[in-house]
């Protein structure tokens, strides 16, 4: 008996149904379409088995699951290395369309290239939409074609642009939900995927907290952030209905929101900055690497409050504030002469919210190194910063908790510190 013919849709970092342009696209298919989800073996195998942006991907499955069943569908979840869950289901389904939403990060155009080979030698048809961004790749370049490196015309260039299509379109697929196939697929549990649920969640997002987002931004005291960044990471919102509101509401919002693509277009033009520096000049510099220091930095006992009580709320929740992250990322790189690698890589474990692209262009920026980067003789004071964004004390005292008993000295004086920075920064940039 012949298999039916069906379509996939491949959700990844997208995960709802409200909005999603591969899924809305599937859905116009003539075969009835399959969505799956792969929990991608590369990339679990890296992660400790309670990581809680496994446990907030799961929880979002559930809702789509959940979703789904009222139309008399459900997701299909796999887990494997992408390219074998592919060949397997190739055997099972006789599959004549694939659909999935782009993916920036170099590692996941390679994981799409495999794939598609695969499929496309079978004569599957395969289409990948634009999703995530507003203006993707080549979409927002110089006259010349050539990419910007500088945010102030990128982003000049990327309000002109979106005022051509303003409002952008927001996509309904719901009249189309009785195009999925029709399926009770076992849903897998945390456990049957290799995982336990962690203790820190993923907030949800609320856009009321950004009302005044211009006024509040700087102060972490006042926990008037949106905690949109890990749901913009994984999808759970759409970056068009995010945007729409944003030029309505709030035009410094939305320029962090325009910060965001930038930084993706800079990861997809110049892949070498997920692990080098961007201003290759800076390569001459003659770092530290202190092991001692950077576990104090890690462990917040810098002496420092700020610093300490950014990276205390960082190990204990999985966020930071913005402003905190500028403070202990600046710290790091000048104050202990620890390369932003490390720094890097120690947020992507920890944050709710990693992305590469935002993490890699914010980590170079504090270090100096970057496209759009900080002078590198500008050396954050803690103390300052401290006295500016937090003066009573409020943020420092909720994470740091025996701070009224009188705190630690700072491990480095700043006069100096500052002074060795600039002088190791001068005589390391090559010429």
């Amino acid at each position: 008996m012949a298999k039916q013919e069906v379509a996939f849709f491949w959700f990844r970092r997208d995960l709802r149904l409200e909005d999603n342009v591969g899924l809305y696209q599937s859905l116009q298919s003539q075969y009835p379409v399959i969505p799956l989800f792969i929990f991608d073996e590369t990339i679990l195998e890296r992660l400790p088995n309670n990581d809680p942006r496994v446990g907030f991907i799961h929880e979002s499955l559930s809702k789509i699951n959940t979703q789904l069943k009222e139309s008399g569908s459900s997701l299909l979840i796999k887990k494997g290395k992408p390219q074998e869950v592919w060949t397997n289901l190739l055997e099972e389904y006789t599959i004549r369309e694939v659909i999935w939403n782009k993916d920036y990060e170099p590692s996941a155009i390679q994981r799409d290239a495999a794939v598609a080979e695969i499929l496309q030698s079978k004569a599957i048809k395969v289409l990948a939409t634009k999703d995530q961004v507003i203006f993707e790749e080549a979409e927002i370049v110089k006259a010349d074609g050539l990419p910007y490196t500088v945010y102030t015309p990128f982003k000049n260039k990327w309000l002109e642009k979106y005022q051509s299509i303003a409002p952008v379109q927001e996509l309904d697929a719901s009249p189309y939900f009785s195009n999925f196939f029709k399926s009770e697929f076992d849903f897998l549990s945390l456990e049957q995927i290799g995982f336990i649920a962690s203790p820190i969640k993923v907030k949800p997002h609320n856009l009321k907290l950004i009302a005044n987002y211009h006024e509040t931004r700087d102060f972490p005291a006042l926990d008037s952030t949106s905690y949109l960044s890990p749901h913009l990471r994984f999808g759970t919102v759409s970056i068009r209905k995010l945007v729409n509101w944003a030029v309505r509401k709030n035009p410094v919002f939305l320029s962090e929101l325009i910060w965001r693509e930038f930084f993706m277009q800079i990861l997809f033009h110049f892949p070498k900055v997920k692990n080098k520096n961007f201003k290759s000049a800076y390569d001459g510099i003659q770092w530290r690497n202190d092991e001692a220091d950077f576990q104090r930095w890690c462990e917040g006992k810098t002496g420092y409050p700020m610093v300490d009580a950014g990276m205390r709320q960082l190990n204990e929740t999985g966020y930071m504030h913005n402003r905190v992250r500028m403070v202990v990322a600046s710290f790091l790189c000048k104050h202990l002469l620890i390369e932003w690698q490390w720094g890097e890589a120690y947020f992507a474990e920890k944050l709710l919210d990693y992305e590469m692209a935002a993490n890699v262009g914010n980590w170079q920026w504090a270090a100096g190194t970057g496209c759009d980067a900080a002078p590198y003789f500008r050396v954050f004071n803690p103390d300052i910063q401290l006295k500016k964004f937090d003066e009573k004390g409020i943020y420092i005292r909720q994470w740091i908790k025996e701070f009224d008993l009188g705190y630690g000295q700072p491990m480095v004086e700043h006069a100096m510190a500052r002074d060795r920075a600039i002088a190791t920064y001068k005589a390391g940039i090559l010429k």
